[in-house]
């Protein structure tokens, strides 16, 4: 593991390693890929203003999440079917973040169900990922396993009445290898998949399954249901999270799905700065995700307004290449990258970051 020193290093790795339809599965965007491009970029046009002789005594990049304490603010965005990537899957991830004392987060379409999951990250800050599928019995057993099983929060993805046109998926006619099923489900629920229908399994899947008439009073069914916390991942409108928080949200998740929605999106970190206002009177956390590559790209969110930031893509790439020890890996690089981005950035704990620390590279063109 000693030869990866970026993330880009696990990335390039894992692609050469990867069967051709994962790789593309993982590696993909909605239609032309431009906000795919851009969840990347818009890091790039911001600009870090370091303090000078803070006389740095210390460094500390522990916070707080929903009441848990973790060692840093990065945590693992939800990925489906990891079990692609690695014979472990998601059993794996839950072992590094475990080990990494970071939050991991479950996908409903999973290849390593819930309980395994648990059992596998007993300790772990562990939250699930939920779609809302037309049969409310499927969705709130579901909620109720993951309750059971000790997971702290459901983060409710908002931003899917259906799966977005992902071309790399139509072309390779994408399905789920047939060794592999959905281990959240029984029967036809997690074999679907291995049909392609007209062009991607994944499309075919969620057809007639996943509820297109979802609104906000949804959240308060689910508040009926559970006790545990609700994040609404998938926001990019001000609006929306305000929406989210008076139907009882406790968190927000600044995402546009990887880039997998919708091509022509904000880059999410463009995002955040108007979700942030937006519910600034609000007693909620505020999330991101989406183009995080680096130590810097971490910073640069939580100096716009962001509690935490999630990775998805890194965590698979590191689980290619080396199961929970390529996570870990992952996580490491993140973490020193971090380290370093707050003591030369004069800011020594992760308190320390605000708002100033950051600047659109428009107001240095200005000069």
């Amino acid at each position: 593991m000693e030869k990866y020193i970026c993330i880009k290093d696990l990335e390039d790795a894992a692609t050469a390693l990867l069967p051709k339809a994962a790789r593309d599965y993982y590696k993909s965007g909605a239609t032309d890929e431009f906000t795919l491009g851009e969840n990347k970029n818009a890091f790039q046009r911001l600009r870090i203003r370091p303090k000078c002789l803070v006389g740095i005594s210390h460094f500390d990049l522990h916070t707080t999440i929903l009441g848990e304490r973790v060692t840093m603010p990065v945590g693992i965005s939800p990925t489906a079917m990891q079990r692609m990537a690695h014979p472990d899957g998601e059993t794996a991830n839950v072992k590094a973040a475990q080990a990494e004392g970071v939050i991991y987060t479950l996908s409903t379409i999973s290849t390593s169900s819930i309980e395994e999951v648990a059992e596998a990250g007993p300790n772990a800050v562990k939250w699930f990922q939920l779609y809302i599928y037309n049969d409310r019995e499927i969705t709130k057993r579901l909620v109720m396993r993951a309750e059971k099983a000790g997971f702290k929060a459901i983060a409710l993805t908002v931003d899917t009445p259906i799966f977005g046109l992902r071309r790399a998926d139509v072309r390779n006619k994408f399905t789920l290898p047939r060794h592999l099923k959905l281990a959240n489900f029984e029967g036809h629920l997690s074999t679907k998949i291995h049909s392609t229908g007209e062009g991607s399994g994944l499309s075919h899947y969620v057809n007639n399954l996943f509820d297109k008439t979802l609104t906000w009073d949804e959240v308060k069914w689910l508040k009926s249901i559970t006790k545990l916390p609700i994040i609404a991942k998938g926001i990019l409108r001000g609006d929306d999270a305000v929406k989210a928080v008076e139907a009882g949200c406790a968190g927000i998740l600044v995402s546009n799905h990887g880039a997998r929605q919708l091509d022509g999106v904000p880059a999410t970190i463009e995002a955040l700065p108007e979700v942030i206002e937006a519910v600034k009177n609000y007693n909620v956390e505020v999330y991101l995700d989406g183009g995080v590559s680096s130590g810097t790209d971490i910073y640069k969110a939580l100096a716009l307004g962001a509690k935490m930031v999630f990775v998805g893509r890194p965590a698979l790439w590191g689980l290619t290449v080396g199961g929970e020890a390529g996570v870990r890996k992952m996580l490491g690089i993140l973490r020193k990258e971090l380290e370093y981005t707050l003591q030369i950035a004069g800011t020594p704990t992760v308190d320390d970051i605000t708002r100033d620390m950051v600047r659109h590279e428009s107001a240095y063109s200005r000069l």
